[in-house]
């Protein structure tokens, strides 16, 4: 696993990196991402009583040179630190393929990492 380029989109450091692996098999690109993130749903309380505000991944987008190959809504039902794997085909060793995530609260983090 190699992480070429780590930025948020609002020039601001954020949370830890996402961990993506991108792996080329004949025509087919394995991509399996790791992505940090709390993922509250709004509903639980805190040691005091007071509840956890939501906080939550909205969407999910993969693009491999700027071609989008995988696109996902999300919501409060998925856990913390949501793991995502998914194939496309026409991938190039190579070729960059960058993962953007944005959450209910106006934040989002891009990270991309070589196919191999």
């Amino acid at each position: 696993m190699l992480i070429l380029k780590s930025i948020d989109q609002k020039g601001k450091i954020m949370g830890s990196p996402m961990r993506i692996r991108a792996v080329q098999s004949g025509d087919i690109t394995e991509v399996k991402v790791l992505i940090k993130h709390d993922m509250e749903t709004g509903q639980r309380k805190d040691a005091d009583g007071a509840v956890v505000p939501a906080h939550f991944i909205r969407t999910v987008v993969a693009k491999c040179n700027g071609r989008t190959v995988f696109e996902a809504e999300t919501g409060t039902s998925i856990s913390k630190d949501p793991f995502i794997s998914f194939k496309f085909r026409n991938g190039n060793k190579g070729d960059k393929v960058a993962i953007t995530w944005n959450d209910n609260k106006g934040d989002s983090r891009t990270d991309e990492v070589a196919i191999t």
